[in-house]
């Protein structure tokens, strides 16, 4: 759950890595309200028209890839695409990549503008981001382990540069799809949880007066390492209003969501001070009072000085 849930990440050096593992909008290819998806439409052929003036544009950036960080020279300057393209520079040789995993990567980033170096993680350590199916790097699912790649990241503010990144996935991981571990009894006063076959949550919501502080309630209690603060952590959730009014599902995406930098990462304080230092593996029940979530602010359809619950999975932490 974001802060601001529909405003995008901006490309940060501490984020690139994150959003290489959201699906961007500007590279959504979503038509809108177009009632006529043919593959002739104006729409459909504008995109592909698009899409393949940039993965031409991409395949002439020079990439050197050594022992350590890649060299990156952009055919020109300023660079620029308006979706997100992708392509395989030289293949991998470990395991088969798979969509839902966790991975880590290496990779440096350089400024479309002028071909600037904005971040590198070669002298520090790989950074952690996902691999769901909708994905930017989702062109890598069924590659291996090591390879090495190109993807250029449209603007994704007004007056920003395209962002050129080139990398190795250096480890993927499997996520579980749920909660795994020993179920704990529920508390009275709290909303009801059930769960589908596939461990969907569902909600009873309570009848009582909202909390005013934060509960943090396991449900079920994982068995792997504690989160710590810092982590990407990779969960799926279901939130509510109190009085049991759905308004957000990782579920319904049919995709995990990947939390970067749990404890000061870009999401309501609910979450933060909620998520760290539960184990993975556990799901995990949260009641966020309006000054730990949106306050007096409404949110879509989440009205002002609204309590929120949610049930969250923790299926991973790097």
């Amino acid at each position: 759950m974001r802060r601001h849930r529909t405003a995008r990440r901006g490309l940060a050096a501490a984020t690139l890595a994150v959003a290489l593992g959201l699906t961007l909008t500007a590279c959504s290819g979503d038509s809108g309200n177009d009632p006529s998806p043919s593959p002739t439409s104006s729409v459909d052929a504008a995109e592909a028209a698009a899409t393949a003036a940039d993965k031409a544009a991409l395949a002439e950036i020079d990439i050197e890839f050594g022992d350590g960080k890649p060299t990156v020279t952009l055919p020109s300057t300023p660079f620029s695409v308006t979706t997100a393209p992708v392509e395989v520079r030289e293949p991998g040789t470990g395991a088969e990549l798979t969509a839902g995993q966790a991975i880590t990567i290496n990779y440096v980033a350089v400024s479309g503008e002028d071909g600037s170096e904005l971040h590198e993680t070669y002298s520090t350590e790989p950074e952690a981001a996902s691999l769901g199916a909708s994905s930017v790097l989702s062109a890598l699912i069924g590659e291996k382990v090591g390879v090495h790649f190109v993807v250029a990241l449209p603007p994704q503010a007004e007056g920003s540069p395209t962002t050129v990144i080139a990398g190795e996935i250096v480890e993927a991981k499997d996520v579980p799809t749920r909660a795994e571990g020993e179920a704990v009894a529920p508390v009275a006063g709290l909303p009801t949880v059930t769960l589908a076959d596939d461990g969907q949550p569902s909600l009873t919501p309570a009848t009582g007066a909202a909390p005013t502080t934060l509960v943090v309630q396991p449900l079920i209690k994982g068995a792997g390492p504690a989160v710590t603060a810092g982590q990407t952590v990779t969960v799926h959730y279901s939130g509510w209003l109190w009085d049991g009014t759905p308004f957000d599902s990782s579920w319904d995406r049919g995709e995990p969501y990947p939390v970067e930098n749990i404890g000061q990462a870009s999401v309501i304080d609910g979450w933060n001070e909620g998520l760290v230092g539960q184990t993975v593996g556990s799901q995990v029940l949260l009641v966020i009072p309006p000054d730990k979530g949106y306050g007096a602010t409404a949110q879509g359809d989440i009205p002002a000085n609204s309590t929120l619950v949610f049930v969250v999975d923790i299926l991973a932490a790097q």
